[in-house]
């Protein structure tokens, strides 16, 4: 039965969308089975994930208005495949940003997603939720839809007001909407330990969240920035590269917490 995590963070440009297609790409990589939603009408976790969200014939803004299934709409890039890291996608574009109106006033509108995946549960180990970095009702479907919220941040000042936020959102739709809901772990990334202040605020982190933290830090790291624009995770743009080697470190991690937890 799949373990479903979102991909979560309210404030823009912190590498969720790095995280959510690398991090399926590492699962995948170590012979896990993976689904990648994107709820991003932007759509770059479905372009970066080697799938051209122009020429998708079905979408999840099709699975979210129920007029198409997960079964039928998700598709495993043949260029992943080739590499060892095939995971599927239920891909994303500009059609998404209009179902959030559409669904305004239609009923069990924040459980469309938690719906639509139950049919494939047993198809798959991880089905990862990449959410658009605001708190509309694409990212409320995704936390309803959830048992847990991985979190990747930068170590910087601002970020931990961003996180207070979050846990914050996590803790009412905990209380209102998903009983199952909960935050599994911090990932730092785009770390640099040159710099003090990033020291500082990962320090800050785990002396306030504990077991919380992943232990696995994300670098920095040229690679995994060029790898989108060839439609291609940094796993498998360049596996040797250290943020790659990281998000499988990372994999690992997480799948290991999983079976002690």
């Amino acid at each position: 039965m799949a373990q479903i995590f979102c991909i979560a963070n309210q404030k823009g440009g912190v590498g969720k969308t790095t995280t959510s297609v690398n991090l399926a790409a590492g699962l995948a990589r170590i012979g896990q089975r993976v689904l990648l939603v994107d709820l991003d009408p932007q759509g770059n976790a479905t372009m970066g994930s080697g799938v051209d969200k122009r020429a998708l014939a079905l979408s999840v803004y099709e699975v979210l208005l129920e007029s198409a299934s997960i079964a039928e709409a998700a598709v495993v890039p043949d260029k992943l495949r080739e590499a060892g890291a095939g995971y599927a996608v239920l891909g994303a574009n500009r059609e998404l940003a209009g179902a959030e109106i559409e669904l305004v006033g239609e009923e069990r509108r924040e459980r469309r997603l938690r719906e639509a995946l139950a049919p494939v549960l047993a198809d798959y180990d991880f089905i990862l939720i990449d959410c658009p970095p605001s708190l509309g009702l694409l990212t409320l479907n995704g936390l309803c839809a959830a048992q847990g919220v991985i979190v990747p941040m930068q170590c910087e000042y601002f970020a931990l007001e961003g996180l207070a936020d979050l846990v914050k959102t996590i803790k009412q739709v905990h209380a209102n909407l998903n009983r199952e809901l909960r935050l599994i772990g911090l990932l730092r990334v785009m770390f640099d330990p040159r710099i003090t202040l990033q020291q500082q605020v990962s320090e800050q982190l785990k002396s306030h969240y504990g077991s919380k933290v992943f232990d696995t830090l994300i670098p920095r790291n040229v690679r995994l920035a060029e790898a989108p624009s060839f439609g291609l995770p940094g796993v498998v743009f360049d596996p040797s590269a250290k943020g790659s080697q990281a998000f499988i470190a990372f994999a690992r991690e997480l799948v290991e917490r999983g079976m002690q937890g």
